[in-house]
């Protein structure tokens, strides 16, 4: 009998001293919406320290918490949550962990339901009328300046291209920048010293290239593809360069072929004449051009 007596007051003494945690949910049943609440209590804390969740985040992901506010003291933990719930259905706050010390407590868990108190035909009421506000011109420079930016950006940018794509791209391929290339191109040909050198077949390979490539930029005449003999042949059919400068291509094509085939050996004196005739055919073309431009006129 007395050992009975012992146990009864141990579990009375032991439960006294014990951290006791309670629960409670205000609603089990919600609107969609609809504020409830969830209180956590713990009792006899004799100064431990809880630990648990951080605010608004004690609750699952379905659980929107509007409020999370932490009450203690010495002796009590008290935990007072508000949330709602933005879909239809059951959902479930599990059990929660709270640390007090190196003893875990849990609380129980809970089911929601969260339904749709809304019903089919309902008429929605405005809670006050609708006010009309007058906006001034700088309210709209607000509402649309980032639209209207970037549609003076876009038209600045398209303008840009256009101007680039009609005169940018003619500025390049100018009959001025055309002769300035092809005279730098013929002065670094005499550099090279091949006429000192008589280096006859190298010298004339790179002059008629060098030709080649500005009858056809200055021109349009295919001089890059064509034969020595087609390409005299269309430019006397053409008429676009003058009898002068057809000359100067003819006898210096026609020559640079045969030393191509080692049919001819030109002299120093030769290949200097050679070098400046071309060079006054490339500064003469510009007044082709022009007469061209004349005929077309007319």
């Amino acid at each position: 009998m007395k050992k009975l007596l012992f146990i009864f007051c141990f579990i009375i003494c032991t439960n006294a001293f014990a951290q006791i945690l309670s629960s409670t949910i205000e609603k089990k049943t919600i609107a969609l919406g609809e504020v409830n609440s969830f209180v956590v209590t713990i009792n006899n804390l004799r100064d431990e320290k809880v630990s648990a969740a951080p605010q608004n985040e004690l609750l699952p992901f379905h659980f929107e918490e509007i409020k999370d506010s932490i009450a203690q003291n010495p002796d009590i933990y008290y935990r007072r949550i508000e949330f709602a719930v933005y879909e239809e259905g059951k959902f479930t706050i599990p059990e929660l962990e709270f640390k007090v010390g190196s003893k875990v407590l849990k609380t129980i868990p809970y089911e929601v339901d969260v339904i749709n108190t809304a019903q089919k035909g309902d008429t929605i009421n405005d809670i006050m009328k609708n006010k009309e506000v007058k906006l001034e011109v700088t309210d709209y420079w607000e509402l649309y300046k980032f639209y209207i930016l970037a549609a003076i950006a876009l038209i600045a940018l398209i303008i840009a291209i256009i101007m680039f794509l009609k005169w940018g791209r003619k500025a390049k391929n100018s009959p001025v920048v055309a002769t300035n290339q092809t005279l730098k191109e013929l002065d670094s040909l005499k550099k090279k010293k091949y006429i000192e050198a008589g280096n006859y077949r190298s010298f004339y390979v790179e002059l008629i290239d060098i030709s080649r490539s500005f009858i056809t930029k200055q021109y349009r005449l295919p001089a890059d593809v064509l034969l020595t003999d087609d390409l005299i042949d269309l430019m006397k059919k053409n008429n676009t360069i003058s009898l002068e400068n057809e000359k100067v291509v003819e006898d210096v094509f026609l020559r640079g072929d045969l030393v191509k085939f080692a049919k001819t050996f030109p002299d120093k004196d030769t290949m200097e004449k050679d070098l400046a005739d071309i060079k006054d055919f490339v500064k003469r073309s510009s007044k082709d051009l022009e007469f061209e431009n004349l005929r077309k006129d007319v």
